[in-house]
C-alpha cells in the first residue's frame, strides 16, 4: 500500500508537513549515511592512488566514478536527515545512488577480455576485445536509462506524470542491467569451463597465472562483487516498481543492507584485491601495441640483415 503524500508546498517538517508525508517517510540515518559517505570517499582516493600506481586506467575510471557517485549520493541522504523535504538532497541521492553501481560493473566487465587474452582466445566464441565492447556498451545504455530516469524524477513536480516517467526509465535501466549481468555471468562461466576442460593444453604462462594465489584472490573478489551487485540490482526492481512511497522504498533498514552494504562489499573486494598487483594483465595496454610493432620490425630488420650478409 502506497502512503499518502504531504502537500506540494511543503519544504520542511512541520505540523502540516509530517515526515511521513515525504517519499521515504523517515529521517535518513545520520550515522549510517555518514559511514557510507566516508567509506566511498576514502575508497575513491584509494582507487585513484592504485590506478595511477599500477596504470589500470580503465579500471580506475569505472571504480572512480562509481565510488564518487556513491559518496555524493550518501551526502544527499545526510542532507535529507536534516530536512527530509530537501529537494537538493533528494535529487543528489536518487540520481547518484541509482547510477553508481553501473560504473563499478564496468570494472568487472573489463576482466573477461583479459582472461581470454591470458588463457587463450581459442577457447572463446569471440575475440576477447568484443566482450569489453559488448558489455561496456550495454552498461552505458543501462547507465543512460537510469541516469535519464533519475534526472527526470529529480526535476519532476510531486504527483506529476513526469515522476512516474522517471521511475519507469529507472526501472527499465535496472532490469536491463540485471539482464546484462546475467548474460555476462553466463559468458564468463562458459569460457572458464572451456579453459578448465582444456587445462592440459594451456600455455606455461597461463598455467603459472592460474596457480598464483593473488590471481585466485582477485577472481574470488570479482565473483563476490558480481554477486552482491546483482543482489542490489534485483532488490532495486521491486523497490522502484512498487511506486513512490511504497513500503519497500520506505524501509531504510532494507535499503542499507541490500543497497549500501552490497556496494560496500563489492568496492571493498575490488579495492583490497586490486588487479594492479593481483592481475597485472588488466593494466593499461596504451602504447604496448606500438612498442610490440617496433620490436617486431627491429627483429625482422636484424633477421634481414643476417640473410643479406
Amino acid at each position: 500500500m502506497v502512503a499518502p503524500s504531504a502537500p506540494d508546498w511543503c519544504t520542511k517538517v512541520g505540523p502540516e508537513c509530517p515526515v511521513e508525508g515525504t517519499i521515504y517517510g523517515y529521517y535518513p540515518s545520520l550515522g549510517g549515511n555518514a559511514f557510507f559517505a566516508a567509506f566511498f570517499g576514502i575508497a575513491l582516493l584509494v582507487q585513484l592512488f592504485q590506478g595511477i600506481r599500477w596504470k589500470t586506467w580503465t579500471f580506475m575510471i569505472g571504480l572512480g566514478f562509481g565510488t564518487f557517485a556513491e559518496c555524493v549520493g550518501y551526502i544527499g541522504r545526510i542532507i535529507m536527515h536534516n530536512n527530509p523535504y530537501s529537494s537538493a538532497g533528494f535529487n543528489m541521492q536518487i540520481v547518484c545512488l541509482i547510477i553508481a553501481p553501473a560504473f563499478i560493473t564496468a570494472g568487472i566487465y573489463l576482466t573477461l577480455k583479459h582472461l581470454v587474452l591470458s588463457f587463450g582466445e581459442e577457447y572463446s566464441w569471440i575475440k576477447g576485445v568484443w566482450y569489453t565492447r559488448i558489455f561496456i556498451a550495454c552498461d552505458v545504455l543501462s547507465l543512460v536509462l537510469q541516469g535519464a530516469g533519475g534526472g527526470t524524477a529529480a526535476t519532476a513536480d510531486p504527483g506529476s506524470s513526469m515522476l512516474d516517467t522517471g521511475s519507469n526509465l529507472m526501472i527499465a535501466g535496472i532490469v536491463f542491467q540485471v539482464v546484462v549481468l546475467v548474460c555476462y555471468g553466463a559468458a564468463a562461466t562458459e569460457y572458464l569451463l572451456r579453459v578448465y576442460r582444456n587445462r592440459a593444453s594451456l600455455s606455461p604462462s597461463a598455467v603459472e597465472l592460474a596457480h598464483k594465489s593473488s590471481f585466485r584472490l582477485f577472481m574470488g573478489a570479482v565473483f563476490v562483487a558480481y554477486i552482491v551487485i546483482l543482489t542490489r540490482c534485483i532488490y532495486r526492481i521491486p523497490e522502484m516498481s512498487g511506486g513512490w512511497r511504497n513500503p519497500i522504498m520506505r524501509n531504510e533498514a532494507e535499503f542499507i543492507v541490500l543497497d549500501g552494504v552490497m556496494i560496500v562489499i563489492a568496492t571493498l573486494a575490488l579495492t583490497i584485491f586490486h588487479p594492479g598487483y593481483c592481475f597485472p594483465a588488466l593494466a593499461s595496454t596504451f602504447g604496448k601495441k606500438n612498442k610490440n610493432i617496433e620490436e617486431e620490425k627491429r627483429t625482422s630488420g636484424d633477421s634481414s640483415d643476417g640473410v643479406m650478409v
